[in-house]
């Protein structure tokens, strides 16, 4: 009997290993100390709200999930000896961390003559299959992102009805139990963390194609209106697989009644193809998460200023879509995607504060932290990383939040401060009088850097960098 190793694949439905089974598996989650270090309350308590599910959906199939804690090398290889198996399987990921970790493992399964076979299971297209005629990677999006969608998406993987073992098949196994927050010595989040699990997962998704997809295109940058999937977090998670994901928007496809909403189901499926593209730059750069893409001349002077940095941790810069968007990762564990690019300028061309303090703090507080899709976006933001924005072009947090919040809702939703200002105050906050901002919302910062100053400054640095004269 062999057994299915589950990392970011905790669902049945549309996994390829357990698809491809041609044998009864048992399904196993290791409890890994080496990896659960770098993770926070916010995706430790979506880890154990989805491993909980998966157990259920286990055992609604006379099957069960093994649970156990410590080093994947270690307890992999006793439980193969255990079952006398021979395959350990389990869904490819590509952080350098990942990495490393199945090398280890693979290396004490040898010990027990059993071996470890990865499938491609969270991308459409798996990293190095879309090349330059060279054969090298893509560094560009566009030209990635031509061919990925020239491909035919794979359709979504069943479970085989025999692909899950009977528990009663290996006498006195224990389970194990799924462990707490605390006994993993978690505090519990700040946050009201989204509940994670395949149900979920397909009812968002059941949701968006219904209605939103179709208008994607108009409101995926106006976050008080709600036009993003938030899938995220499943597909983080792997509660749902890409596949399933990938068939409902082809679906819609179908259904679209005009070229407007067609338009905007294939904007949805863009994001879909950054998303293969920041895991094939990932594959091949796992030092993205803490170098810069970008070559430059000169090291790029970071301001090392912790006043700031707290400032903008807590949403306090008295820039209000930034400040909003803080406080709803503070809140939710999650950022509207329009406003993670805005606050990631605001830091490191506003602040001039270095990329990766804001990557590590998107790593404490988002439930949906993706080491390759975050790392993209701040090195994108900063023009330091792959098909990045260039370093001239740099955000007015004041026009972003006039273009995409223009009503303010967004920014009252979540700054009570300015919940009774007028819109115009709102958008005008950075460049009113003292007197004025206190007879509004006296209980609101003042902006903590005056933009254009900051960006005239932000530009220096970068041509500096570049070794230009400034």
């Amino acid at each position: 009997m062999d057994l299915h190793w589950h990392r970011r694949d905790l669902r049945l439905a549309d996994n390829l290993a357990l698809a491809a089974a041609d044998s009864p598996v048992l399904g196993v989650f290791v409890v890994d100390e080496g990896v659960h270090r770098h993770a926070s309350p916010p995706r430790m308590a979506a880890l154990l709200d989805a491993l909980e599910s998966l157990r259920g959906a286990y055992r609604e199939r006379g099957s069960e999930l093994i649970v156990r804690q410590g080093a994947p090398e270690t307890v992999l290889p006793s439980l193969v000896d255990r079952l006398d198996g021979t395959t350990v399987t389990a869904a490819a990921e590509y952080s350098g961390l990942a990495r490393r970790r199945d090398e280890r493992v693979v290396e004490r399964l040898e010990d027990v003559d059993a071996a470890l076979a990865t499938s491609h299971d969270a991308v459409l297209v798996p990293p190095g299959e879309i090349t330059t005629n060279a054969g090298d990677p893509y560094s560009v999006f566009s030209y990635y992102a031509k061919k990925w969608h020239d491909r035919a998406a794979p359709d979504p993987a069943s479970v085989p009805v025999d692909a899950l073992a009977e528990p009663s098949a290996v006498p006195d196994l224990e389970p194990g139990p799924i462990p707490t927050l605390a006994a993993l010595d978690f505090p519990a989040p700040e946050a009201a963390v989204p509940t994670v699990s395949t149900a979920a997962a397909r009812e968002r998704l059941r949701e968006f194609v219904a209605e939103a997809i179709f208008r994607y295109e108009d409101r995926r940058d106006l976050p008080a209106e709600g036009g993003t999937s938030r899938l995220s977090p499943h597909l983080r998670f792997g509660t749902i697989g890409i596949r399933e994901v990938t068939a409902a928007t082809d679906e819609a496809l179908e259904r679209a009644e005009t070229e407007a909403a067609r338009e905007s189901v294939l904007t949805f499926r863009d994001q879909l193809a950054w998303r293969d593209f920041y895991a094939e730059q990932l594959f091949h750069h796992p030092e993205m998460v803490r170098t810069n893409l970008t070559t430059f001349e000169n090291p790029i002077e970071w301001e090392r200023d912790d006043a700031a940095f707290a400032a903008w941790c807590a949403g306090e810069t008295g820039y209000p879509i930034v400040d909003a968007g803080m406080r709803q990762l503070r809140e939710e564990a999650w950022m509207h995607n329009r406003v993670r690019m805005i606050v990631a300028s605001f830091l490191t061309k506003d602040l001039r504060i270095d990329w990766r303090r804001g990557y590590r703090w998107f790593r404490e507080k988002l439930v949906d932290h993706d080491p390759g899709n975050d790392a993209g976006g701040w090195q994108w933001a900063a023009s330091t990383g792959t098909d990045a924005q260039p370093f001239f072009r740099i955000f007015n947090p004041a026009s972003q939040a006039e273009t995409h919040d223009p009503d303010g809702e967004y920014v009252r939703e979540y700054v009570p401060e300015l919940r009774d200002a007028p819109t115009e105050v709102i958008h005008d906050w950075p460049t009113l009088e003292t007197a004025e901002r206190a007879a509004h919302a006296p209980a609101y910062p003042a902006p903590i850097v005056d933009h254009a100053a900051a960006r005239e400054a932000a530009l220096a640095m970068f041509r500096a960098a570049r070794g230009e004269d400034r």
